[in-house]
């Protein structure tokens, strides 16, 4: 896969970075898959994470994680899908098929 970053969250800290990242990302034609897990699932009730649904090219979620800080995975996130409520396949998946991979 040509330019492509892999993006994997785990800090619920770095929302305005990880928008940052992406865009400039995207600006430069690159392909983009964000994966949230653990404390990094909270970013999903932050009001901006529709924006960055809408910005990168997939973005998916632990569902254990998620279900682990207090969530229902059956409260899908906005712009998220049922199916984005994955397991951590997803983050083997950025690692396997992804130029770059960053940890945030």
């Amino acid at each position: 896969m040509a330019k492509s970053l892999g993006i994997f969250v785990t800090n619920p800290e770095n929302m305005q970075h990880l928008l940052g990242v992406t865009k400039a990302a995207k600006a430069k034609g690159a392909q983009v898959k964000i994966f949230f897990t653990w404390k990094g699932t909270k970013l999903a009730k932050d009001p901006a994470f529709p924006q960055l649904v809408e910005m990168a090219d997939d973005v998916s979620i632990c569902a254990d994680s998620y279900k682990k800080m207090g969530y229902e995975v059956s409260d899908v996130p906005a712009g998220l899908t049922p199916d984005k409520m994955a397991t951590q396949a997803q983050h083997g998946a950025i690692i396997e098929s992804y130029d770059r991979y960053l940890t945030l």
